[in-house]
């Protein structure tokens, strides 16, 4: 039976929320986004929440308006997309990797430490597959050395840890919506924060810098002359998108059960390959939104796995690699740094792939993906292994 990597779980009520924006004058960002926003703060606990068409725009308009540019560096991790050390150079500043936790795959206080130079700025920590970093020490860091911290959330909607959810410790965490997200519009993320001035500079550089947008200029019944206040990017969500979210928070948690029920699942299945097939550590106490199932293997039996997976119908793919490994990186860094200063994260990224993890993937369609993935590593592991 074939099993596809991802299925969306997007229902006729989202379809309908659609048409009915369709049904008004206005599909920009207007009162939909305006609703979205409230409704995804008070699920985070947090007093300010911006939408915005992607995480990548979500974080150019943060770093614009925290004033981050040329000269500045910005630590992020080795074990990530490539968004994350890109927006950064986007806008000028330079992105400073670290190598990550070997059982978690993430950004450690030690190593944020160790990095902290005169000319940093902030850090990107990221929250990988679902599972926060560790948010109160790397808080405690930053806070010791005055530098901002951004939470790269586009894995973790619905997680925490150690009490706290994504935004609670840092001055904004951005999420992604993007089309295999938990929560989707296809294309779309937000920005949280606490901090209300940022807040302020964020409505305008996510939109050119504007101080108005076009649902502001006519608000009780008279209109408002916009003008440039800064340097800012496009970076607004439309209310034609913003329209499929409602329900697919008020669902989340739901659908978050479902996918930790399904992970465990896989995980007690897989158990007894290891330590030929390796997962991350799944962090004591901590609410885990399950973005992805990642699993390692050996680097040369991975592209040997994937094609025979694929040749049986089962949707498995490579997320993630070190981001040091793809080729403008490497230039950037110099093929000595590149080779050996992330040896943790080149490792992981040379040998780890992901396996299908949604809601609606029913149980028959799992132990296809356990029982064929189990027989294709039982016929390339060593004998006796």
């Amino acid at each position: 039976m074939p099993v596809p990597f991802h299925r969306h779980e997007l229902e006729p009520a989202d379809a309908a929320a659609v048409a009915d924006v369709l049904a008004t004058p206005f599909l920009t960002s207007g009162r939909v986004g305006a609703a979205v926003e409230e409704q995804i703060a008070e699920f985070l606990g947090l007093p300010h929440v911006l939408l915005t068409n992607s995480w990548t725009n979500g974080a150019i308009a943060t770093l614009l308006a925290l004033g981050i540019g040329p000269g500045d560096e910005v630590i992020v991790p080795a074990m990530t997309f490539i968004a994350t050390a890109n927006v950064v150079r986007l806008v000028g500043a330079t992105p400073v990797f670290v190598d990550v936790d070997p059982d978690t795959l993430m950004m450690m206080a030690d190593g944020l430490e160790a990095a902290i130079t005169a000319r940093t700025r902030a850090a990107i920590p990221v929250h990988l597959y679902g599972q926060m970093a560790p948010m109160r020490a790397l808080a405690a860091v930053a806070a010791r050395h005055g530098i901002r911290l951004i939470e790269d959330a586009a894995h973790c909607f619905e997680g925490a840890r150690d009490g706290a959810r994504p935004g609670a410790l840092s001055d904004a965490a951005i999420f992604s919506f993007y089309a295999t997200k938990n929560v989707t519009c296809g294309e779309g993320g937000a920005i949280a924060t606490r901090d209300t001035d940022l807040a302020a500079r964020i409505r305008q550089t996510r939109l050119h810098g504007m101080s108005a947008g076009a649902a502001d200029r006519f608000r009780g019944g008279r209109y408002r002359h916009w003008d440039m206040t800064r340097l800012g990017t496009k970076a607004n969500l439309p209310d034609l998108l913003a329209a499929l979210l409602p329900a697919q928070i008020a669902r989340v948690e739901e659908r978050r059960q479902k996918r930790e029920a399904l992970a465990r699942r896989y995980r007690e299945a897989l158990a007894g390959f290891a330590p030929d097939l390796v997962l991350p550590a799944w962090v004591e106490g901590a609410k885990h939104a399950h973005h992805l199932f990642p699993v390692h293997v050996a680097p040369h039996m991975r592209d040997t796995l994937l094609a025979r997976l694929t040749e049986s119908g089962i949707g498995a793919t490579v997320n993630y690699r070190a981001v040091p490994q793809t080729r403008y990186w490497r230039d950037f860094l110099g093929e000595e740094r590149a080779e050996h200063d992330f040896p943790v994260a080149t490792r992981w990224g040379e040998g780890t792939f992901s396996l299908p993890l949604y809601p609606s993937l029913g149980e028959a369609e799992q132990d296809e993906v356990i029982e064929t993935l189990a027989r294709i590593l039982q016929e390339h592991l060593p004998e006796g292994a």
